[in-house]
């Protein structure tokens, strides 16, 4: 006879990464959750007022509180009770926040695989997410500085002490160096000056930070671009087009 999957009920924070479509009646939800890692969780794609995941909770970077049904073997898993651990308060209507938060939401989903708790990568997330609601000023950084500091967490920051006037800065192994590096990926002197810099950003400070449109373009490759060369099969970030032009000007 074939055991019973054991059905374990929890309570858990998540972070709504993105969700599809898995046919006429149901969704799959990919969430970043406080206890365990990355989860996906199949809904009801009801928009009546009796779904039991209401589409407004959905929105990408939505932080929830959730019970949730685990079962032993299975990659999909079920949404028992739901509501908000933290109402957006301008996200959702603000235009320039809500592209951010697709870029954001598209980067996490595209990195975090670990299905384990990581609970100061968790924390940071939540954190990042509520000032990005409720910042006012250097919003035009905020991904920027939200990049730079994931680093950390993710064990790829690059090495800022090893800084010296007038190096360069590669990319492939993350450190500035006196002598341009016997491969592609680096930054000239000029750009690792600047890259130097931004390594000391942080969300008390990124409004003081001031770049032109151009600059910021080539910050957020950069980053992008260290990323990729860190981390394996990163693959090309469609709404990337959207924050440069989003801050072009």
């Amino acid at each position: 006879m074939y055991a019973k999957a054991l059905i374990m009920l929890h309570k858990t924070k998540g972070i709504v990464l993105r969700t599809f479509p898995y046919n006429d009646k149901y969704i799959i939800i990919n969430m970043y959750t406080e206890y365990f890692g990355r989860v996906s969780y199949m809904t009801s794609n009801s928009h009546g007022k009796r779904a039991k995941v209401p589409h407004a909770l959905l929105q990408p970077l939505s932080i929830l509180d959730m019970e949730v049904e685990h079962l032993n073997n299975r990659d999909i898993h079920r949404i028992k009770e739901v509501k908000s651990d933290y109402p957006f308060s301008q996200i959702h209507c603000h235009p320039v926040k809500n592209a951010i938060a697709l870029f954001l939401s598209e980067i996490l989903y595209r990195i975090i695989q670990e299905r384990e708790s990581n609970p100061p990568l968790f924390d940071y997330l939540c954190r990042s997410i509520k000032w990005l609601d409720i910042a006012d000023a250097g919003i035009a950084n905020f991904h920027l500085t939200f990049l730079l500091q994931l680093s950390v967490y993710i064990g790829i920051r690059p090495n800022g002490k090893s800084y010296k006037p007038d190096c360069f800065f590669d990319l492939l192994n993350g450190v500035f160096t006196d002598s341009i590096p016997e491969h592609n990926h680096y930054l000239n002197k000029e750009e690792s000056l600047v890259f130097e810099r931004l390594l000391r950003i942080n969300y008390e400070n990124m409004a003081v930070y001031s770049f032109t449109g151009q600059e910021r373009s080539a910050i957020i490759r950069q980053i992008i671009q260290y990323y990729r060369l860190h981390l394996s099969d990163f693959p090309q970030i469609k709404s990337l087009a959207v924050m440069q032009s989003l801050f072009s000007d």
